[in-house]
């Protein structure tokens, strides 16, 4: 018991120091005039004259009270707890060891999840994102894991309380899906998100192989941010490839006898995107082109180079070496980031949307490079 006790004052410690230097490094008293100031301003009478402005000073000023929010939570957890082991200790009394202990645990989980959030810190990540999958080697077997990573993202973007919208999705007769585009809504979706681009690989017992022999499959993700209609980017007419398809998703009749979806493929780059969620053909290449923009500004960014004639949009083959993280179901089961070396065991648990150990290490990894 004593040693159990020792070892959880420990990590209340390093947790409470840690929200305090979080607290310092994010100027949390600061934060709290610039949220006094920014309400001030959506109390003045012309304050909703311009929607989008007004909008984006009240996204503002909830992105700072989240913070505020995060970090006084904390402080106060931290301070029961605190106040609960001096008096445990005081009275030599220990019967209230459980309760002293789920504290701790939740404190060292929220005071991690802040931590995150300070990492978050780049020009789109406050944003919106817009993630894609695809199907890569290994036909049905691969169909099937893309769709398998699409109910891994939604679980995660519902835990993290993101609305989700799908954009496009291809589905396939036998089993999975060829591809799926996904609107993620909410607060530093694309912060959250970036860092899942790249090729996902699955190693299993193909339930597809009469055999039951194992099988190696990939798909690829692609992750950017939604942008607002402010920022531009100059795309030529010629140099846009736009094709119109029927559209094979949800959407009622008419929308399952027109070609109303689109496809737009950006010659100079190779990217490629597709819509077909809503109605019109009109409504598609509208959101298509959004898509298109804040794709190749997330490239540029990416390179750091300025036009868009210079990048390279294609990926590396979606195939074996190329992988950014790899799902074990058998021999053993484990799920491994090749990039950051974090690895669990429990696969069934990423599978069902708990990514928050792999993200946080790969934001932690780009903020000390």
């Amino acid at each position: 018991m004593e040693q159990n006790i020792y070892i959880d004052k420990e990590r209340l410690e390093k947790s409470k120091e840690l929200t305090e230097s979080l607290g310092e490094s994010l100027e949390v008293d600061k934060l709290k005039e610039k949220v006094k100031e920014l309400n001030k301003k959506q109390m003045e009478p012309d304050f909703w004259d311009d929607n989008d402005a007004a909008q984006k000073v009240i996204n503002e000023t909830n992105s700072y009270q989240k913070v505020i929010d995060q970090y006084s939570e904390l402080i106060d957890l931290i301070t029961d707890a605190l106040d609960l082991i001096t008096l445990m200790d005081l009275e030599e009394d220990y019967s209230s060891y459980d309760e002293f202990k789920n504290m701790v645990d939740v404190i060292e989980n929220k005071s991690d999840e802040f931590k995150l959030n300070t990492l978050l810190n780049g020009e789109y990540d406050s944003n919106n994102a817009i993630l894609s999958i695809h199907a890569g080697a290994g036909g049905t077997e691969a169909q099937d894991w893309a769709e398998m990573l699409l109910r891994m993202y939604t679980r995660y973007a519902e835990k993290k309380g993101f609305k989700i919208e799908t954009l496009d999705i291809l589905k396939e007769d036998e089993a999975g899906i060829k591809s799926a585009t996904l609107r993620i809504s909410g607060d530093k979706a694309y912060g959250y998100l970036k860092g899942e681009k790249g090729v996902h690989r699955l190693v299993r017992i193909s339930p597809f192989d009469a055999n039951k022999r194992r099988h190696t499959s990939f798909s690829s993700v692609d992750v950017f941010p939604e942008l607002d209609d402010e920022t531009e980017i100059e795309i030529k007419d010629d140099e846009l490839k736009i094709d119109t398809y029927r559209s094979t998703g949800a959407g009622g009749q008419h929308v399952n006898t027109t070609d109303s979806a689109v496809r737009i493929t950006h010659i100079p780059t190779g990217v490629v995107v597709q819509c077909q969620n809503e109605r019109s053909q009109i409504q598609n290449r509208e959101k298509a082109m959004d898509m298109l923009k804040a794709k190749l500004i997330a490239l540029a960014e990416e390179e750091k180079k300025e036009k868009i004639e210079d990048l390279q949009g294609n990926y590396s083959q979606i195939a074996w070496g190329s992988q950014i993280r790899s799902y074990v179901f058998q021999p053993y089961t484990m799920v491994k980031d090749h990039r950051t070396n974090v690895e669990i065991g429990d696969v069934d648990r990423v599978m069902d949307g708990d990514l928050d150990k792999f993200i946080y290490a790969y934001l932690q990894d780009k903020a000390t490079e």
